[in-house]
């Protein structure tokens, strides 16, 4: 990495399409805010509040450590890859899935990061409609200035994430201890709360899914600012402290609310609790946050698909696509879109570390050097294989998948390999 010369282009768009060099690499500081500022988003929230209403006070500390540990290692694990290698997932699945094959991960991970953006445009246009008391029929025009709006930072790159993050974060901390307080006088202390009982169910798989599914889908691309990380030490923390600790809280904050006011939804939560004007701006920027984390995932992973370095070009395409599924109503498929997050994403995860790991021991070659080949078979059934177990097993999809995808590749790898069909790409002669 230290060999390569960005040009003023890559520099400028974030190195879309090569390895981050050192000297553009972050400290922990910088990488931690910039990853809070993405998992300190409003939809985990109201995940938790699903939560809630559904188990008790103890049984739902262990589903949310759990769930977020798991969450935690899985992003840790890929942070150090990035850290090595200098690169995102989507580049990543260029060994891992061929260079034609990554396309597949490039799709996936851009269509499921527009599907949050799309969420949060409308979440925040209904949110002020409804609470503002404003007129129907601006939800369509608030929806389309939020869509383009939350996009001006993801635009200007990893340092418009990072200065906005080092304003929203503090300020998100701020109202989540502010509710805890209120919530816990309004309930009468820990002996109220404990003594509170679920008035739905779900199964303990479910809850972990939901919990992990929240911010797989990101957590898988987490890579776009781990890679920019100073040292492996960086990198693992700073995913932990975002993933684990940052996650949890957000998932903790939507159930604490849910637990004591039965209202799964945050929104309504703090309106009943007198924070309505607080609220609504800690809650713009907390979705601010994560929208333009987003929107810059998707324009990472469509710079893979088209082979471009129009990073920012791509980033004004997916949030007009957000906000046109905004508008048609993304806002009410939030749980089922979790779900689907939690079992199709963590296989793309396995299959990279397999092939990091397994195949090339810990170790990749500079992009420049490779010619990648088409389609890499081992890693390409590997997802079929976790995807596959994902979908069918019981217990905790994302869990099963990942674990399922790790296996399936280095078994498929090592019988591709013993009927002399090797998955190696070809180094280019210098």
């Amino acid at each position: 990495m230290d060999n390569v010369q960005p040009t003023k282009k890559e520099i400028q768009e974030d190195f879309p399409l090569m390895e981050v060099p050192m000297e553009s690499r972050k400290s922990l500081w910088s990488t931690s805010v910039v990853l809070l500022g993405f998992t300190f988003f409003t939809a985990t929230m109201w995940g938790g509040g699903s939560l809630g209403v559904a188990f008790s006070f103890g049984e739902l500390m262990w589903v949310i450590v759990l769930g977020n540990l798991l969450l935690g290692a899985y992003v840790a694990i890929l942070g150090l890859i990035a850290f090595r290698t200098g690169l995102n997932s989507v580049l990543l699945a260029r060994f891992s899935f061929g260079d034609t094959g990554s396309k597949w991960p490039d799709f996936v991970l851009g269509f499921t990061q527009i599907g949050w953006y799309a969420w949060g445009t409308a979440t925040v246009a209904i949110v002020f409609v409804r609470l503002l008391n404003l007129p129907g029929w601006l939800n369509i025009p608030l929806m389309i200035f939020f869509g383009f709006a939350f996009c001006w930072t993801a635009y200007v790159g990893y340092r418009g994430l990072e200065k906005l993050s080092i304003v929203s974060v503090p300020l998100m901390m701020v109202l989540i201890l502010w509710s805890f307080g209120i919530g816990t006088r309004d309930v009468g202390g820990m002996a109220g709360l404990l003594a509170i009982e679920p008035v739905e169910s779900m199964t303990l798989g479910a809850a972990i899914t939901i919990v992990f599914g929240t911010f797989v889908s990101g957590g898988t691309q987490a890579t776009n600012w781990t890679r920019f990380a100073r040292s492996a030490k960086v990198a693992v923390l700073a995913s932990l402290i975002a993933f684990f600790i940052g996650n949890g809280l957000m998932v903790f904050a939507g159930a604490y609310g849910a637990i004591i006011y039965q209202q799964p939804d945050i929104v309504d939560v703090l309106a009943m609790q007198g924070l309505l004007l607080a609220g609504i701006l800690m809650l713009f920027f907390n979705i601010w946050t994560t929208q333009d984390n987003t929107v810059y995932n998707f324009s990472v992973a469509g710079c893979n698909m088209l082979r471009t370095e129009k990073r920012k070009s791509l980033t004004i395409i997916g949030a007009a696509i957000g906000t046109v599924l905004a508008i048609l109503g993304f806002y009410d498929w939030l749980v089922p879109w979790l779900i689907l997050l939690g079992t199709f994403i963590p296989p793309i995860g396995g299959v990279i570390m397999a092939d990091f790991f397994f195949k090339h021991k810990g170790k990749y070659p500079l992009l420049a050097s490779v010619k990648m080949k088409t389609f890499n078979l081992s890693g390409i059934l590997g997802y079929v294989i976790g995807a596959a177990v994902a979908y069918f097993s019981p217990g905790v999809p994302p869990i099963n998948g990942i674990i399922a995808a790790v296996v399936g590749y280095i078994v498929v790898d090592l019988i591709l390999t013993a009927i002399g069909m090797k998955q190696d790409h070809e180094a280019v002669a210098s």
